[in-house]
């Protein structure tokens, strides 16, 4: 499993850091449905969404994390649960959510991607997809969606335009300031409402690895004040 549940590791305390930051920007905004979202391939997304979803689920708030990475889906190995049936299946054969979501604990739940579809982008961008979304804000106090990196597809931006905020993810040492710069900018096209970023796998003295979160501030550049974690 994906989440560091000792309490007192140095990544558990950074997703709380992170939960609370999450918490504080969504003063004028609520932020109940969160994208989390990458430039390129490989800077841990999808374990940023688990251990993000994982940490929400600790106030004993009510938490969805959905899969919706419908090219390559990695929150059911991430979370030792079955992919048979999910998100696909669930707007292709119009099934009621709640007979394609596992449940991890009372509170914490998980819609995986289920069968990959030949039109990722079609499925996530649908209207089903909203009306879906919409249902499930009524039954859960968070809902955090995995989405495939930014520059790789349109599939974060067609959910971008559907959710609360937009969380980018940044794995130190991969991704070029270029490519992170490119990623901001698509999102802004589409007017996405960008939290901030978390930078991962930054490695400090104790040894250990924490995280980083920018609060941007509106048109600004993706360099804004930074909270250490």
């Amino acid at each position: 499993m994906a989440y560091h549940r000792s309490k007192k590791s140095l990544s558990s305390e950074a997703y709380r850091s992170l939960r609370t930051s999450l918490q504080y920007s969504s003063v004028d905004r609520e932020l109940q449905t969160i994208v989390i979202t990458s430039s390129v391939p490989g800077e841990g997304k999808s374990t940023v969404a688990s251990n993000l979803a994982f940490s929400m689920n600790e106030m004993n708030k009510k938490v969805l994390l959905i899969d919706a990475d419908l090219r390559k889906p990695t929150i059911h190995k991430k979370l030792n649960l079955s992919n048979q049936i999910g998100l696909t299946d669930g707007i292709v054969h119009k099934l009621q959510f709640n007979e394609v979501i596992q449940k991890v604990n009372d509170y914490f739940h998980v819609m995986t991607a289920g069968k990959i579809p030949p039109n990722p982008a079609e499925i996530v961008g649908s209207e089903a997809m909203a009306q879906l979304l919409n249902q499930l804000k009524e039954e859960y106090d968070y809902i955090i969606i995995d989405t495939p990196p930014v520059l790789s597809v349109t599939d974060p931006q067609l959910l971008a335009l559907k959710v609360d905020g937009t969380l980018l993810v940044v794995r130190e040492g991969m991704a070029k300031h270029k490519l992170v710069l490119a990623a901001y900018q698509e999102l802004e096209k589409v007017q996405a409402n960008i939290v901030g970023t978390v930078l991962n796998d930054c490695e400090e003295k104790t040894k250990g690895y924490s995280k980083y979160y920018y609060q941007y501030e509106e048109g600004a550049q993706p360099k804004g004040r930074k909270r250490r974690h």
